[in-house]
């Protein structure tokens, strides 16, 4: 069996799609994944917002974002069906666990890189409570007196 890898599909639906319609839309798009043996893990509707550059005669468009789990072939489905959806009007389809992956090696080489730091002055390798409370008082009174 593949591993499943980790992608985010944003489309955009047309401004004149009903609720009704905007909402068959996204069952549909969850049906084709959980049928494909995939897993929808967010769906984060952002509504309908103005377009970066005018699409034909369209300036508006509703805006949803998917992050979802699956086998590469059916990036290939879901991009085949999402092009004959007339209520579509651009959709992209990224895989994002690869960056998810580089940013988690990224913060444990910070992390592991300050625990050095800390340990060659002579503190732990973690800060303290104490030191936490202290530091977030000062981004406190700094704020203040900022604001």
């Amino acid at each position: 069996m593949a591993t499943h890898k980790q992608y985010e599909l944003v489309y955009i639906a047309s401004p004149d799609a009903t609720e009704e319609q905007l909402t068959e839309l996204q069952t549909i798009v969850e049906g084709i994944v959980t049928k494909a043996e995939g897993v929808v893990d967010k769906v984060d509707v952002w509504g309908r917002r103005r377009l970066a550059y005018p699409i034909g005669r369209l300036k508006e468009g509703h805006y949803v974002v998917v992050l979802f789990s699956s086998e590469g072939t059916l990036v290939k489905e879901l991009d085949r069906r999402l092009k004959v959806n007339d209520l579509i009007v651009r959709h992209l389809i990224v895989r994002v666990d690869e960056e998810l992956q580089k940013a988690a090696r990224a913060k444990s080489r910070r992390d592991a890189e300050t625990a050095r730091r800390r340990v060659a002055r002579g503190l732990p390798p973690e800060p303290t409570p104490e030191e936490l409370l202290a530091k977030q008082a000062a981004l406190d009174s700094r704020d203040e007196a900022e604001g």
